[in-house]
């Protein structure tokens, strides 16, 4: 089922003295499937956050449709909505309970034991009671987070919300998302942090210069983008090729193609030895982001 589906966005802004034409988006279609993890990808620029501020009513578009929950969106599907801006601000003097009560009177309310269970599923429970101006970088993400889910949407929706962050505030807003994956949330997120999106999402939209230039599921993405194979036979070498790594009576090749793997295999079984292991490896999602751009 699609939770959500962008039909050829268009959005031209007038930037600079002369207010000259810019077009921001170049005819942006996609959908997000019920249950997914959507990672929206791209550098400073090309046009996510205008994307997902289309999808939510916040700047109009010059052509094209957004449908959520199968309907044009309403006050109705905006309560099934949640959502983190890119620099969130927030009143510094209330403290992160506050916040959360106060924003939460935006969907008619939520009960306490609810903001309880947030906080601490955001991390934030032994927090919740300080004033806003004490919290990190990584507590104010947090806290974003929160008040974007606290009233249990259906759709998630993320503007770079790891940005800033360090290794290990990454590795726990990962997790947290992880954790609304398995609760069935679907998630739309933009990043322009290539590994992230790597680890958590099951599909991605690579977006350059306000076009959708690459998108599929992740997994069958990197795997059908195989470099090279790594083979490694015990108690043979093999003559004529030049081996990476030995170690022991273990010798570890390189295979350039599949073809390659069976002549491989086929001389070190004729030779009496054995195949201990083959590794395809693959394009990383960085590599097929560059060269997509560069196309």
């Amino acid at each position: 089922m699609e939770i959500l589906q962008v039909k050829e966005l268009r959005k031209t802004y007038r930037t600079g003295f002369l207010l000259r034409p810019k077009e921001v988006l170049h005819g942006v279609s996609f959908s997000v499937e019920k249950g997914s993890v959507v990672g929206l990808l791209g550098p400073n620029g090309a046009g996510k956050t205008t994307t997902i501020k289309t999808i939510l009513g916040i700047t109009r578009a010059d052509s094209g449709e957004v449908l959520v929950f199968g309907e044009k969106l309403t006050k109705k599907t905006k309560g099934r909505i949640g959502y983190l801006p890119e620099n969130p601000f927030f009143y510094d003097y209330l403290t992160g309970r506050e916040l959360l009560r106060d924003f939460s009177g935006f969907y008619g309310g939520v009960r306490e034991e609810e903001i309880n269970r947030v906080l601490e599923e955001v991390g934030l429970a032994s927090a919740a009671n300080r004033r806003i101006r004490t919290y990190s970088k990584g507590m104010l993400q947090r806290l974003g987070l929160a008040q974007a889910i606290v009233h249990q949407p259906e759709l998630i929706i993320l503007d770079e919300p790891m940005s800033g962050l360090d290794p290990l505030g990454r590795r726990e807003f990962r997790e947290i998302i992880s954790r609304l994956r398995e609760a069935g949330k679907t998630i739309l997120f933009s990043s322009h942090i290539l590994q992230d999106v790597e680890m958590i999402c099951d599909h991605v939209l690579l977006l350059y210069q306000g076009r959708v230039i690459k998108e599929g599921v992740l997994e069958e993405m990197l795997e059908s983008e195989i470099k090279f194979f790594e083979v490694t036979v015990e108690g043979v070498e093999i003559e004529g090729m030049e081996p990476l790594r030995r170690s022991g009576n273990r010798v570890l090749y390189r295979a350039e193609n599949v073809d390659a793997v069976q002549r491989l295999v086929e001389e070190t079984i004729r030779k009496g030895g054995k195949v201990i292991a083959i590794m395809p490896r693959t394009l990383t999602l960085e590599e097929i982001f560059i060269r997509e751009v560069q196309r």
